[in-house]
């Protein structure tokens, strides 16, 4: 019996992940086609999923030694045919293509200009020509204090319009700044097609070039809305992946399941893969729809929703800290934190770089949040008080730096530097939560003598900015595509300047 579908409401939500789309399709499609057949029946009582990118894992041989690419012309002929499928599926679009909202995606960048200050060691400032695509972008640390470094596909621009023998210096360039530390890859895929896509020899050389030095701290990399183009792009590469490389990669079809491993609020999702994310969920069968939603991952929580323990540290307000801590304005966490480095972790190469052991992190945070002192140097590791203090200023409800504020600190980045420093020093002394100011004031202090130690710790402004820079402001709404490079800007200008910033 065919039923049609109801109208749907044209005010109805639809988030940016997609997913009230997908609770809201259950209630608004209904059976077209009849039941599905009995594979499908049996599937779905057994509540697994039959998504349209669901595929099984792709066979990953170890070969040491690096073997030829097993391509040939009819394996590279068959990617390019699925590419072109895919393509006609999903056509291709410019950057700066009017969004549903009525907005210009991503296309202010003029009109905020470049930071007031561009260091010439900055890859930014070095590939000006390749950075500002936004292809790669720095995007804060996971939950566990790794680097997360996004690569989007559908950023890529016509091929006759980017050099790829630049794109892969800069690629090696980037990367270079956290290989020797632990970091996560987040490549989306939406967006690649056949005008876009680098050659199969531009690949096979990318590989061969990204060796163990680049692989051996990848902890994760994130493929976000596969294709059947990736498959035929495992088949061709098998030969010279390890199993060890393959262990690290995770196939994420849809951005909630993202969600389950990295906050998204600080990574920076292009709109047209929030978009197609979107499209995807809402395409599906009702009782696809259903399974999508009832074992949809919980996203990794920046704080707490439940009620907190009485001497709460993380994910808590900083007036609930301050409230069960006798009126402290500095958190615990924090200021242990720091009395610890400062004496046993301003020599340490590297120091804020390294994440720490995940199951000594999580025990760690267990302990201040039930209120006990921790005693680090029974732990013996100087990374750890190190990844629990970003850990602590990531898992604020809110950033150090406010929501209210974020706005008009980034545009402030764009003022001559004098000006700049007035009007910050008096977004700081009138605009900024008193205590938020003081503990601001309290970890910056403690920045400039990190740095005062940079010919053995190696971490100077410019690296210090990177790796607190997110962690001290982030956007309400998603990351735009010049926001982390302001963030950042902003940070190194309060370490530089903070003598004339922090004046009470």
């Amino acid at each position: 019996m065919d039923v049609s579908k109801p109208d749907v409401r044209p005010d109805e939500p639809n988030t940016d992940l997609g997913i009230d789309a997908a609770e809201a399709h259950i209630k608004s499609v209904s059976i077209s086609e009849g039941l599905p057949g009995q594979t499908e029946r049996a599937r779905f009582m057994k509540g697994e999923s039959i998504g349209d990118y669901k595929w099984e894992e792709p066979d990953l041989e170890y070969d040491e030694t690096g073997v030829d690419l097993a391509s040939g012309e009819a394996a590279e002929w068959e990617a390019e045919e699925e590419l072109a499928r895919e393509e006609q599926d999903h056509p291709f679009h410019r950057g700066g293509a009017i969004t549903p909202e009525g907005l210009i995606d991503e296309d202010f960048e003029e009109e905020l200009g470049s930071p007031a200050f561009e260091d010439e060691n900055d890859p930014d400032f070095l590939y000006r020509d390749i950075a500002k695509f936004g292809i790669v972008q720095l995007a804060g640390d996971d939950t566990l204090g790794r680097k997360v470094i996004v690569v989007s596909a559908c950023r890529l621009p016509l091929r006759e319009e980017l050099d790829h023998q630049r794109l892969l210096k800069y690629l090696k360039h980037t990367l270079d700044q956290y290989v020797e530390n632990d970091y996560t890859l987040v490549y989306f895929h939406h967006g690649l097609n056949s005008r876009n896509k680098p050659s199969f020899g531009w690949m096979r050389q990318a590989y061969n070039e990204f060796d163990r030095k680049y692989k051996k701290n990848l902890k994760a990399l994130y493929l976000v809305h596969p294709t059947n183009f990736i498959k035929l792009m495992w088949n061709i590469f098998r030969p010279i992946i390890s199993a060890k490389f393959g262990r690290k990669i995770m196939y994420m079809n849809y951005l909630h399941e993202l969600a389950q491993h990295l906050q998204l609020d600080q990574i920076i999702v292009p709109q047209r893969v929030r978009d197609y994310d979107a499209l995807q969920l809402s395409s599906h069968s009702w009782y696809d729809a259903f399974l999508l939603t009832k074992n949809k991952p919980t996203p990794v929580p920046t704080s707490i929703t439940h009620a907190p323990l009485p001497r709460q540290q993380f994910g808590v307000e900083l007036k609930y800290i301050k409230l069960h801590n006798d009126g402290e304005i500095i958190p615990p966490v924090v200021r242990q934190c720091i009395d610890y480095l400062r004496e046993h972790g301003m020599q340490t190469e590297g120091i804020f770089r390294r994440s720490a052991n995940a199951n000594d992190l999580r025990r760690v945070q267990k302990t201040f949040n039930e209120g006990a002192p921790e005693n680090f140097s029974k732990l013996g590791d100087v990374h750890l008080p190190a990844a629990i203090l970003k850990s602590f200023l990531r898992q604020l409800p809110e950033p150090l730096l406010t929501y209210d504020l974020y706005d008009h600190i980034i545009r402030v980045q764009t003022l001559p530097e004098e000006d700049r420093v007035k009007e910050m020093r008096r977004i700081m002394v009138e605009e900024l939560a008193e205590d938020n100011y003081f503990i601001l004031k309290y970890i910056l202090h403690f920045l400039t003598e990190v740095v005062a130690n940079s010919d053995r710790n190696k971490m100077n402004e410019q690296n210090l900015a990177i790796v607190f820079g997110p962690n001290l402001m982030w956007s309400k709404n998603q990351a735009s595509l010049v926001s982390v490079g302001y963030v950042n800007a902003c940070t190194l200008f309060m370490i530089r300047r903070y003598r004339d910033l922090f004046v009470k």
